[in-house]
């Protein structure tokens, strides 16, 4: 069977479950076992996936960061700091949409794994007392998240890109900036007009925010940067340290959470499930060789080389949900077509977040669906509209002004 048309039945099945209420997860790992009955069917292949998946250091980092990453929720949760946080910042902006959009766009300058699920309970505090449905609050958390994914030096997936293109990060950044600016105004556009929010910070704990809740919620973010930046600290072990740092922290300013509940309370089994799915998903595209099929049948397209990159980036993005996936693949012919080119790498890299936003196989996602209770197609429906005018404006200026 043509792998395209594998694919193309593939998505159909994940549709077909997703709109029949199964769970992401599932839906996910369902469309990978389509895969491997009609590309391969053995034994081995299954195992191979399976063993890659246990054995893989990042799904475990994956894992971790993404508990402890729930941990700090609680801790700051139950602590009422997040609330008082939240009203502290709707001192400084009055605005509800701006703080709305303003938050996750700044934790999505952490690189954490699976972030997604730290920003979405401060949006919901924020849209506190709103009538904004779940699907709308879900959209907005997952699209500001990922505003700055070309346009931030931290982002792992930029790294790895100037380091294989050999570009700067400053030169790509500025080649780029304007794609996150317009990645901002697409987001309002879609996502943030058609409803009105109150002035007023509304709840009482909002109206009681203080510095020192703004330093609580924000420092252990600054501290989780600078172990992973800094000291090259992996996410998990990061979090995991400031989540352990956090407990007599916060109880020596009268905030004290009870263990058990931190650490019983993060264990979102659903959430992880679902994560799992997803990882072993990957891992079939790869011990199938279906991802490096579909790389290979762009290749010998009669397509210009710069639409071939620009595809396969996209195509890498939606079956990977991840930066490195698709940086990984597509990054190094890149480098052999051209090294050095900034629009070439440009391209790459837009085109591979583009399709990295429009797959539930994406980690934000699905833990921002989790979180909210959205529907997926409903959540996802403006990301679509919104993304594919970023990448047409961008594909369009591209073509223009390629050097």
């Amino acid at each position: 069977m043509p792998i395209f048309l594998t694919l193309a039945l593939a998505i159909l099945v994940m549709v077909v479950l997703l709109r029949r209420r199964f769970p992401i997860g599932p839906a996910i790992l369902a469309a990978g076992l389509f895969i491997w009955l009609c590309e391969d069917r053995t034994l081995d292949s299954l195992l191979e996936a399976a063993r890659t998946t246990v054995t893989s250091p990042r799904s475990w980092d994956l894992l971790g960061a993404l508990y402890f990453v729930i941990c700090l929720e609680i801790e700051l949760r139950k602590s009422k700091t997040l609330a008082g946080m939240v009203g502290y910042v709707l001192k400084i902006i009055p605005s509800k949409k701006v703080a709305m959009a303003a938050m996750p766009a700044f934790l999505g300058l952490l690189p954490s794994i699976g972030g997604a699920r730290f920003s979405a309970p401060i949006v919901a505090e924020i849209a506190q007392g709103e009538d904004i449905g779940k699907n709308r609050l879900a959209g907005i958390n997952f699209w500001f998240r990922h505003i700055f994914e070309f346009a931030s030096p931290i982002i792992p997936g930029m790294i790895l890109a100037c380091a294989i293109v050999q570009v700067s990060v400053a030169d790509l950044i500025v080649h780029l900036l304007w794609a996150s600016v317009l990645s901002f105004a697409l987001g309002w556009t879609f996502l943030m007009t058609g409803f009105k929010t109150h002035r007023s910070a509304g709840s009482h704990a909002q109206k009681e925010g203080t510095l020192a809740d703004f330093c609580l919620a924000t420092v252990p973010v600054a501290c989780v940067f600078a172990l992973m930046v800094v000291a090259k600290t992996g996410a998990a072990v990061s979090m995991g340290l400031v989540v352990l740092a956090m407990v007599p922290v916060l109880k020596f300013a009268g905030r004290g959470v009870p263990v058990r509940e931190i650490f019983l309370g993060a264990c979102e089994k659903r959430l992880f499930r679902d994560v799992g799915c997803i990882l072993l998903f990957i891992g079939l595209l790869h011990s199938t060789g279906v991802l490096a099929d579909t790389v290979a049948a762009l290749e010998q397209s009669a397509l210009p080389t710069p639409a071939v990159i620009a595809a396969i980036a996209f195509v890498v993005g939606m079956l990977t949900g991840m930066s490195q996936g698709h940086v990984a693949i597509v990054m190094p012919m890149v480098a052999a077509i051209s090294p050095g080119n900034l629009d070439l790498a440009g391209l790459a890299l837009v085109f591979g977040v583009g399709g990295q936003m429009l797959t539930p196989t994406h980690v934000c996602l699905m833990v921002t669906i989790d979180y909210f209770k959205s529907d997926f197609f409903k959540t996802l429906a403006p990301c679509i509209m919104a993304e594919a005018l970023l990448l047409g404006a961008f594909g369009l200026v591209s073509y223009l002004t390629w050097a």
